[in-house]
């Protein structure tokens, strides 16, 4: 499945729609180039799920987390990682827990360091705008996809 994403409004309002379809927790791959909209979709989402301060690109600092009453959520940047090895000084065991939520850019970055994906959100700029493929990996992931069909 494939969205036409005329403009940022469009992309905010996908962030919206797929936190409101969240059953629980989520890891879910951001794919796309620079510019694509996949920090303009994760702090869409992220502010959806009541995330109520700031939420900033992760690009310098790899990863911000966030709670979220009892869960917690994570957004992962791995633009400036080398070698998935380099994960491990991060320290994140927190994303393993049941109910966590993960939003992961330039996930092949961290190829084999990355708890396993539920849904996968391929980001490209279409025209003046954007175009979003989702490809669900889990039961997880196909109850989201279903759910904004």
């Amino acid at each position: 499945m494939e969205l036409i994403l005329p403009d940022e409004a469009a992309t905010i309002a996908l962030g919206r729609r797929l936190a409101a379809a969240l059953p629980d927790g989520l890891v879910a791959f951001l794919h796309g180039d620079l510019g694509a909209g996949k920090t303009t979709f994760a702090r869409a989402f992220l502010q959806a799920l009541g995330v109520g301060e700031r939420v900033k690109s992760p690009t310098y600092s790899l990863v911000e987390g966030y709670e979220l009453g009892e869960r917690q959520a994570f957004h992962l940047d791995l633009y400036r990682i080398a070698d998935p090895g380099e994960l491990e000084w991060l320290g994140l065991d927190s994303l393993a827990e049941p109910g966590a939520i993960v939003l992961v850019e330039w996930p092949e970055r961290g190829a084999g360091a990355l708890p396993p994906v539920d849904l996968e959100l391929s980001f490209r700029h279409d025209g003046t705008g954007r175009a979003v493929a989702f490809l669900p990996r889990t039961a997880v992931g196909r109850r989201i996809v279903d759910a904004l069909l």
